[in-house]
């Protein structure tokens, strides 16, 4: 489907229309369970928790043109949610976790990283998120087999249609279905809440480093940084995004969005794949979805963790399910007579453990097998 087919506003290389819009959804299955634990377990103000994420996605946007994703980092959220950590801790967790990506991006780690990870352990790492989040998404629609059913029939029939993109078509089926239920009374009279300037000790920045950034940095680098990259070059070829400015990216933000409120933030293959499944192409994605976000945490803070808690859950799993099958079709783009040993090796580890083992696994096994005489060309 060509843009010309849309009704756009196009300001230089950023699109804004119905399926931008779509794509600037196509992430939200990550963003809601994580949401509502942040601010129902550590009690996280939600204007700044969610106006930080509207911020940072409009600057991505502004900086890449690309849609980029912004979301939470998923082993410091588990953790967080878990252990049951204050709201200084959550922020201290994040500018840790600042530290570390702009020095890796500073010094070059994430550029040698990139440049000795072969193609067929990334293709591992990106066939085992597609499959982890299939298996969740197949949990989630379980809640209610109807509705998830026919969300993905919904989601395969639609895809980006011109008139009813599919993630503009299933939001709108989980808000009738919010109103049928009479579950609109969760919604609050909006008012206006600015984000609050917040703080944390340093000793909070090195015990939350402890218990989860260290575990956070492998599947950071794999995912967030390595796999997103490459997403990158597949999608769009002429417009590459290195490792490094990626990293520098994850560290920039999160060494500025923790003081107003802000959580622990990444980019994410599995975003990317969400987005461009569903429409996303510019920056305008991002864009979007910041000034949505951004009008919900100023107008609608009160009532986001109720909201986000009784929205079907059913069609985010449909969602989720259509992204994971979109990030298993990149197993077609390797060399199976050279590839397959590694890139097995990093999937069943990654599905078995980690991805960060699954990573560690198949770089291992990859650099064997070339040492072998006659295998050099693997």
């Amino acid at each position: 489907m060509t843009n010309d087919e849309y009704i756009t506003l196009k300001i230089k290389s950023f699109e804004f229309n119905l399926r931008e819009l779509a794509g600037s959804m196509g992430d939200f299955g990550t963003l809601f369970p994580l949401a509502i634990g942040y601010i129902a377990v550590c009690g996280l103000n939600p204007a700044g928790f969610l106006v930080m994420m509207g911020v940072a996605n409009i600057v991505t946007g502004l900086l890449y043109r690309l849609p980029i994703p912004i979301e939470p980092m998923k082993v410091l959220a588990v953790v967080a949610i878990a252990q049951h950590w204050a709201p200084s801790m959550v922020y201290a967790s994040g500018f840790g976790m600042g530290i570390v990506w702009t020095v890796f991006a500073l010094i070059g780690v994430m550029k040698w990283i990139a440049k000795v990870t072969p193609d067929s352990v990334i293709r591992g790492i990106q066939v085992a998120l597609g499959i982890i989040l299939a298996i969740e998404a197949i949990k989630m629609i379980s809640t209610w087999w109807i509705i998830g059913v026919l969300s993905i029939i919904t989601g395969l029939v639609l895809g980006r249609n011109r008139y009813a993109p599919a993630a503009i078509v299933l939001m709108a089926l989980g808000l009738v279905i919010m109103i049928v239920k009479g579950q609109f009374n969760l919604v609050e009279s909006p008012r206006l809440t600015l984000p609050i300037i917040t703080g944390f000790s340093p000793r909070e920045v090195w015990q939350s480093f402890l218990q989860a950034g260290l575990a956070q940095i492998p599947l950071t680098a794999t995912n967030a940084v390595i796999a997103t990259s490459a997403l990158i070059k597949s999608y769009w070829p002429e417009k590459p995004v290195s490792e490094s400015r990626l990293s520098l990216n994850m560290g920039i933000m999160n060494l500025i969005l923790p003081f107003f409120g802000g959580m622990p933030l990444c980019h994410g293959a599995g975003g990317l794949a969400g987005q461009y499944y569903f429409g996303a192409r510019t920056g305008g994605a991002n864009i979007i979805e910041g000034l949505i976000e951004i009008a919900m945490g100023l107008f609608l803070a009160g009532s986001i963790a109720g909201l986000f808690s009784v929205f079907p859950v059913a069609i985010i799993g449909a969602m989720m399910f259509l992204v994971g099958v979109e990030l298993v079709k990149f197993a077609r783009g390797i060399h199976w007579d050279r590839d397959i040993i590694p890139m097995g090796t990093t999937l069943i580890v990654s599905l078995l453990t980690n991805m960060a083992y699954g990573f560690l696994s198949g770089f291992v096994v990859y650099y064997l097998i070339k040492s072998i005489p006659g295998r050099k060309n693997v």
